[in-house]
């Protein structure tokens, strides 16, 4: 039996938010906020410990409003680029661009306006489940990317589970839910991006879940309200039973 009906994604939701992406609790953007905050903290760490410096070239697809380019930024990474494909989202992304370093561009991640090897690290993070071929995403990435230049990404695994949780569970307990914010033919197992990186010439280094820590915030004060806290936090794990997140390498 069908769990859901064959629609697309609806990813005209992000044209709306403008500063509701960084100050709104009771809509899922504030989990959007709450991952990126542990999945930064885990990027900037890995870039740091296998580049010599931060004077290298990033591309963060999919940007949004700048959750993890312009945290790289404030790191200290000054060739930080961030393309999206909703100008409002840029608008934003700039305007919380301390550093003023970051450059954001408007752009189609299908078909990326770089030439061949012009990365040393390219980010995907909560965008290929909103695309309806993720495997030509890889594709470009892989293509702008230096020989052992590395691509981080973040999606979800396409199962029961994630339906109940990710999809279904958000539309119940989050207050302003978008219709078909995700769609579960979109999400993507892990086998399957492994082999897309194959096919590319690309060699996945670590892949591990990423969930909520239920036990670290008010819980049930969340689900009367619909509201997301400031507190609410997610964790790593080794399933990658909903969303994982992961690191391969140019070979």
């Amino acid at each position: 039996m069908a769990i859901e009906r064959n629609f697309a994604v609806n990813n005209n939701m992000y044209n709306r938010y403008g500063e509701r992406w960084y100050t709104a609790d009771d809509d899922p953007v504030a989990l959007l906020r709450a991952e990126a905050r542990a999945r930064n903290a885990w990027a900037i760490a890995e870039m740091a410990g296998r580049f010599s410096g931060r004077n290298i070239q990033i591309l963060d697809i999919g940007c949004g409003a700048g959750f993890l380019s312009n945290a790289l930024a404030k790191e200290g990474y000054r060739h930080v680029v961030g393309l999206d494909l909703s100008e409002s989202s840029l608008e934003v992304a700039r305007r919380h661009d301390s550093t003023g370093t970051v450059e954001y561009r408007f752009g189609n991640a299908h078909a990326l306006g770089f030439v061949d090897g012009a990365f040393d690290a390219v980010c995907a993070m909560d965008f290929l489940e909103h695309v309806e071929h993720p495997g030509l995403v890889v594709r470009e990435a892989a293509r702008v990317l230096k020989p052992e230049g590395l691509f981080f990404f973040h999606t979800f695994n396409r199962n029961l589970l994630s339906w109940i949780v990710v999809i279904k569970g958000v539309e119940w307990f989050v207050r302003n839910t978008p219709a078909d914010m995700h769609r579960l033919r979109y999400f993507i197992k892990p086998a399957e991006l492994r082999a897309m990186c194959r096919e590319n010439g690309m060699e996945v280094l670590l892949c591990r879940g990423l969930v909520p820590k239920l036990l670290h915030v008010p819980f049930w004060k969340m689900l009367a309200t619909g509201k997301v806290g400031d507190r609410f936090e997610f964790k790593f794990t080794r399933h990658t039973m909903m969303g994982y997140t992961g690191l391969a390498v140019r070979l």
